[in-house]
């Protein structure tokens, strides 16, 4: 097996999936397709390097994500896919360093609110604490508000065990087409791995349209390749970050109020021309 690469080293590559996906790629699209182009196995990488490289691309304004689990490749972007590996590094590692000069200069003048910042940071993880010690009822009965608020009818929480891992089921309705769905709500930190999904199949084999797996926590590689596997049906998946979006697009406990904020800026020409 292949050592994997670090992070900076899968900022290129990034660039050129993003560029052959024809400019916009999910989390799952850019992931599977660095494992293929790298000729690595799914276990040979580590999620996390591919999402911090994916990150730092947005330093130098290469990538944009205005859609959680959704990156765009900017006209930069495009033009730095045709860069060396070292080109793009170097590029990123410029603009960083700008970044916290900026802010560092921000917090210094007092011009940062330092706080805000911080909240707006983590409010996602102080999200996961509230839903990972929630009882696993009552995460079951959240996950369905959830559902019926995003265009699901007839759903149901089974509340059995011992039933491959099934939660639940509904009907996704998308005009005149309905789809029987199945789905399993995985309350915990951890990753999940392939088998799960694997045994979630098995179990909505000739039962459902589709499978949905939702998490708090996040998906290896290996998972997320195995829920698009080839001749197999597709099972779609959520994790704690975009589960936190999904909760705050439908204000489900939580609360968002839009802060205006203004930069000034002094013109010294205006008073040297009076």
């Amino acid at each position: 097996m292949k050592k994997s690469p670090k992070y900076d080293d899968l900022m290129q590559p990034t660039l050129r999936v993003l560029a052959a996906h024809g400019g916009s790629a999910t989390n799952a699209e850019i992931e599977e397709s660095l494992i293929e182009m790298l000729g690595l196995e799914a276990e040979g990488i580590a999620p996390d390097r591919m999402s911090w490289a994916r990150s730092y691309l947005k330093y130098s304004d290469f990538v944009d994500n205005p859609k959680s689990g959704v990156w765009i490749l900017t006209e930069e972007g495009r033009t730095a896919a045709n860069w060396s590996d070292e080109a793009v590094r170097k590029a990123v590692a410029e603009s960083y360093r700008a970044y916290r000069a900026q802010k560092a200069a921000q917090e210094a003048s007092g011009g940062f609110n330092g706080e805000a910042d911080k909240a707006t940071r983590v409010w996602t993880d102080a999200l996961l604490e509230q839903l990972r010690t929630m009882q696993p009822d009552a995460f079951e009965r959240l996950t369905q508000r959830l559902l019926r608020e995003s265009g699901f009818v007839r759903v149901e929480v089974t509340g059995k065990s011992g039933d491959g891992g099934i939660d639940g089921s509904g009907v996704l309705r998308m005009n005149l087409i309905s789809f029987q769905v199945l789905f399993q709500c995985k309350r915990y930190a951890g990753s999940v791995s392939a088998p799960t999904v694997r045994d979630f199949r098995g179990a909505m084999q000739g039962r459902a349209d589709k499978g949905l797996i939702i998490t708090t926590g996040t998906f290896t590689a290996d998972a997320r390749k195995e829920a698009t596997r080839d001749g197999a049906p597709a099972i779609d998946l959520i994790d704690g970050e975009m589960f936190c979006e999904l909760l705050k697009d439908r204000r489900l406990g939580v609360q968002v109020r839009e802060i205006v904020s203004e930069e000034i800026t002094v013109l010294p020409e205006f008073f040297t021309e009076m």
